[in-house]
């Protein structure tokens, strides 16, 4: 119970900091740290990362700190991936989930490293007028001089793609999905980097709720025990994380999400080639 507390706690931490992260580290912690047995452990860690963002979200709400409308398209879209990963997951050995798993860690990590070389919190595209559709070269979402952003019908399509591909990994590595919504919210909804993050928690909550709705209609079990350790750490984690994420620009969050991507992929692509 006090090693789940402690996992919790810094699985919550990732999530309140970075706005992702947190299945990244509960799936490793509950293999490696726990010896849960992977396609259990990714049960366990779509239920506490989706209660724990869910909380975060609930934390980050007042003041308009998330797009909503951006959370409620890309979350709901998940519907099509989610139970299709869910079914492809039963498919493969447990090795080859955790190496396909970590290298999807190292290509996330690469691009936001990239993208926070580029200061992110800078590159947002103002629509000074018009509907924003005519420019199809340039991000899929806009924002209008008011602030407010845009929404498009190449602005919802894009979203709801992402969100579907998001869910489908989801149900497949048993990720929220943080680690891909938060670059793919500033990419593509052009958000900042601290409202990527708040609106991230709230589309971590839905896919994972998804993902583990999926998994239980297939036959899975949740150690009950186990994963409300998990949660009570979680929660823990998450106050923290919001404090400090309060104290950092986006890019330097940015950098902080991918160098600790890059240190637990590592970890876990060293680990299955000594096996």
């Amino acid at each position: 119970m006090m090693l789940s507390l402690l996992f919790g706690l810094m699985v919550g931490f990732a999530l309140g900091l970075t706005g992702g992260g947190g299945s990244i580290f509960a799936v490793p912690l509950l293999v490696y740290g726990l010896g849960t047995p992977v396609h259990e452990a990714v049960v366990t860690s779509l239920a506490v990362v989706g209660i724990t963002a869910l909380g975060g979200g609930l934390a980050r709400l007042r003041g308009g700190a998330a797009e909503l409308r951006t959370a409620v398209i890309f979350g709901l879209s998940g519907i099509v991936g989610a139970p299709l990963g869910a079914w492809l997951h039963s498919g493969f050995p447990e090795a080859v989930l955790l190496a396909g798993f970590a290298l999807l860690m190292l290509a996330v990590a690469v691009r936001m490293g990239w993208q926070a070389s580029r200061r992110p919190d800078e590159a947002r595209m103002i629509c000074a007028g018009g509907d924003g559709e005519a420019d199809a070269t340039g991000p899929a979402c806009r924002y209008d001089p008011g602030g407010q952003l845009r929404f498009t019908s190449r602005c919802a399509a894009r979203l709801a793609l992402t969100g579907s591909a998001t869910g489908l990994l989801s149900g497949l590595f048993g990720v929220g999905g943080g680690f891909l919504i938060v670059p793919a919210l500033v990419l593509i909804a052009s958000l900042p980097m601290r409202r990527a993050v708040a609106t991230s928690l709230w589309v971590i909550a839905i896919i994972s709720a998804l993902g583990l709705a999926s998994h239980v209609l297939a036959g899975a079990r949740l150690d009950l025990e186990l994963t409300a350790g998990f949660i009570a750490g979680g929660l823990a984690g998450m106050a923290l994380g919001i404090v400090a994420g309060r104290r950092l620009a986006g890019p330097t969050l940015q950098k902080i999400f991918a160098g600790m991507i890059v240190a637990v992929a590592t970890f876990m692509l060293v680990r299955l080639a000594v096996r």
